[in-house]
Order: structure tokens, then C-alpha cells, then sequence
């Protein structure tokens, strides 16, 4: 197969064959398919689509492209939760730990940023020592040993959506619903999963800013997921804000460290949390009955088993043996550290999220191209929350950046992002649908 021809047939949007696919996907991984050509092809899918089928075999090529891991042996159900990306999304940190003390086995394969939202994976490189990138031996023996472990794919581990991923990030290719599929679905299925939660983020911070988009993609990926044989739902969250009070890396470890210990807890962050815990209980089976499920979600929270658990996975994946009680030395800091300052009194109205993860691409927290360092230490901390009152020069936010002209960029598309008016909003729900196959 011409990889050109290939991708001018989706470019005239004809109809692809799954051996086609198949056949692009294999160049794909032993790179016999150029990163350009790559790109060309989500293009022509953006603007074109693929039909149901399409999909189906994008997502079963991608997975098949590595290892399927299989966990047999291990007698807890395996069940593992993705979020379409946000700002201040924090939520797998505190997540994978409540579930797995609930006595869930959770497998949590993260990824890097992709654009303006955060990636879990560069939240977790920014604890010392901590391998995000684990060999599958060690990946079983964590999750059978201590419940959870949070890594990004491994080489073996759908190889093609990686590198589909890497480019997708860099080419404003991210917002097309079969390619958001198929990546998510690639990894999941790959892990040889039980059951799956899904995040479906909607608002200003999120890909599909559009409810109704949101709601067609959590609905795809459902019926994809379950069509496969993955028993799976999802959840619909707001993003029109942050969900955490910081944003950046190494700031959103801190934050998810003083969640599980109890000493700070967003209530948007701990209601979205809370939510997809019990969701996961009930859709692998741990519980039949939601109300049962949320509770032995808050209690696994609430007296200390998922931060003792959150303890043991980092050390058992190379990071600190006492990261918990030690964070504050063993995480980096940025050299500067300042505020911004509302620049009238009233209620902070709305906050345009996507600018705010803008502003951390910016500092160093996210990438502009694939090859980009992450700077973990940078980021936002202390974002006020819409409907909160201020007096002009109350802070809304601090920003840590590494010198005064990186501050000030941030200042300024901070202060854009905050609008402040008279009469505070009405609030909005954090979880606004749920979906089911």
C-alpha cells in the first residue's frame, strides 16, 4: 500500500478498508509511514470523519500494534478509568488510590498533554525517582501488590497510538471524535481491562468545548468500548472552569497529596472524584448499589487508606518510601512566585479555562512540540473559583514561573481569563450526565 494513496482516499472521503487501516497502522509502528504522512491523515480525518466501522478497525489496529496484557491470577476486578483532558485535572491521582482501597485492581495507563490540558503522566515524572514508564512485570506486580499503578504506555503497549498521539498534539488534529476514540480506546482495551469509567470533560478548558459534542463523543466511545467486549460508561463533567485550585505539574501533585491527606480539598475536584469512584465500583462489579459504592468511596478517603496506598504505589514504582509525608522537599519549585491581582471588586464571573492552560503551556508545564522538556516546577496554584467575591487587588491566582517575562505573559492572559462582574453566577453542576451502553 502507497501511504499516499491511503490518505488521499479518506482525503475525498471515501470509504477505508480494515485491512487498509490495518496496513497503515503497521507503518505507523515500524515507521515506514513518515510523521508527516501522519499528520496529513488525521487532517483528512478531521475534516471527514470515519464511519462506525472505520473506527472500529482504527481502534483494534492501534491496540494490536503491541502487547495485550492479561490478568489472570490476579483476584480483584480490573477496572481502570480516562479522562478526555482538562485544566486543574488532577482527579487520576486521587482516583486509582480510592478505588484500588476499595478493593479494585486499577491499571491506570495515563498520557502526556495533548495541547492546553495536562497530561498524568508528566504529573507523576515530577516525583523523584518515580518510573512512569514501567516494564509489564513490574506494572502486574504493583497493581496485584498494592492495588493501582499509574504509568504511562510502556513500548510494547499500543506502540502506534503513541507516536499517532505525539503528532496529533502538535498539528490541531486533537478534536476529531474517531481519532479521540481510537486512542483512548487502543490503550484501555490493550490493558486488557474489565470494566471502564470515562471522563467526558465539556466547557471552555475541554477539546470538545460543546456539550452536545461532548455528549456524541462520550456516547461513541461507549458504544466502541462496549461493542469490543469492555463493559463501560461515562460520566459528563464540567470544565468551564478548573477543576483544581492549581494547574501545572508538580503544583497538582501537591494538591493531589493534600486531597488524600485531607489538609485541602477543592469541592468541585472531590464531587467529580467522588462520582467516578462510585461509577467504577458499580461498573466492575465491587458494588451493586450506587449509594453503597459512594459511601465506601468516601470512607476509603476519609480514613486514610487510598493516601497510604498512593504512599506504597510511588515507592513501589522507584519514587520515595516516605513521598507522602515528604513532598513538600521532594518536589520542585519555581524560583519566582507571583500574584495576580483582580483588577475591580465583584464576583469572578467566569473563568476562560482554556486560557489558563495556555498560560501553563507557556511557563514550560505543557509542550508546544513533540521534543519540548516539561518545566514540572512551573504553574498556577490558588485559582479562585467562579461565584467567589473579591476586592480589586485580592489575589485570583499565583503564578510560578521562572522569571518576570514568563510571569507577566501568564499575568496577562490570566487577567483576560477572569471576568469579574457585579452579580455572582449560578452554580453549575460538576457531573452533568451519565451515559450507559
Amino acid at each position: 500500500m502507497l501511504a499516499q494513496e491511503f490518505i488521499r482516499k479518506k482525503r475525498d472521503d471515501a470509504e477505508l478498508a480494515a485491512e487498509e487501516i490495518a496496513e497503515f497502522v503497521t507503518g505507523i509502528t515500524d515507521e515506514s509511514v513518515t510523521d508527516a504522512q501522519i499528520s496529513a491523515f488525521a487532517m483528512a480525518v478531521f475534516f471527514n470523519s470515519l464511519s462506525s466501522r472505520e473506527t472500529v478497525a482504527l481502534t483494534l489496529a492501534m491496540r494490536d500494534s503491541g502487547a495485550v496484557l492479561e490478568w489472570q491470577g490476579i483476584e480483584k476486578p480490573i477496572v481502570d478509568k480516562h479522562s478526555t483532558g482538562g485544566v486543574g485535572d488532577n482527579v487520576s491521582l486521587m482516583l486509582a488510590p480510592i478505588v484500588a482501597a476499595c478493593g479494585a485492581g486499577v491499571p491506570m495507563i495515563s498520557g502526556r498533554g495533548l495541547g492546553h490540558t495536562g497530561g498524568t503522566l508528566d504529573k507523576m515524572d515530577s516525583i523523584p525517582g518515580y518510573m512512569s514508564q514501567p516494564g509489564n512485570q513490574l506494572f502486574r506486580k504493583v497493581v496485584d501488590e498494592v492495588g493501582c499503578a499509574i504509568i504511562g504506555q510502556t513500548r510494547d503497549l499500543a506502540p502506534a497510538d503513541k507516536r499517532f498521539y505525539g503528532v496529533r498534539d502538535v498539528t490541531a488534529t486533537v478534536e476529531s471524535i474517531p481519532l479521540i476514540t481510537a486512542s483512548i480506546l487502543s490503550k484501555k482495551l490493550a490493558a486488557g481491562l474489565g470494566s471502564l469509567v470515562l471522563d467526558v470533560k465539556f466547557g471552555s478548558g475541554a477539546f470538545m468545548a460543546a456539550y452536545e459534542d461532548a455528549k456524541d463523543l462520550a456516547t461513541t466511545l461507549v458504544r466502541v468500548a462496549n461493542g469490543a467486549g469492555t463493559k463501560t460508561t461515562a460520566l459528563l463533567t464540567d470544565m468551564d472552569q478548573p477543576l483544581a485550585s492549581a494547574a501545572g505539574n508538580a503544583v497538582e501533585v501537591r494538591n493531589a497529596v493534600e486531597f488524600l491527606t485531607g489538609a485541602h480539598r477543592d469541592p468541585r475536584l472531590e464531587a467529580v472524584t467522588l462520582a467516578l469512584a462510585a461509577e467504577m465500583l458499580v461498573v466492575s462489579g465491587v458494588e451493586s448499589d450506587p449509594a453503597n459504592a459512594a459511601a465506601k468511596s468516601r470512607a476509603a478517603l476519609e480514613d486514610g487508606r487510598a493516601v497510604e496506598i498512593f504512599d506504597r504505589m510511588v515507592h513501589a514504582l522507584g519514587g520515595p518510601s516516605d513521598f507522602v509525608s515528604g513532598y513538600d522537599r521532594y518536589l520542585a519549585k519555581a524560583p519566582l512566585v507571583n500574584p495576580v491581582l483582580a483588577s475591580r471588586s465583584g464576583h469572578v464571573g467566569s473563568v476562560e479555562t482554556r486560557s489558563v492552560g495556555v498560560a501553563v503551556v507557556e511557563l514550560g508545564g505543557g509542550r508546544r512540540t513533540r521534543s519540548d522538556e516539561i518545566d514540572h516546577a512551573v504553574g498556577i496554584t490558588g485559582l479562585l473559583p467562579a461565584g467567589t467575591r473579591v476586592e480589586k487587588g485580592d489575589p485570583l491566582c499565583m503564578v510560578h514561573a521562572r522569571n518576570e517575562a514568563e510571569f507577566e505573559a501568564a499575568r496577562e492572559r490570566i487577567m483576560v481569563a477572569y471576568a469579574i462582574g457585579d452579580e455572582a453566577p449560578e452554580p453549575a453542576p460538576s457531573v452533568a450526565d451519565r451515559i450507559t451502553g
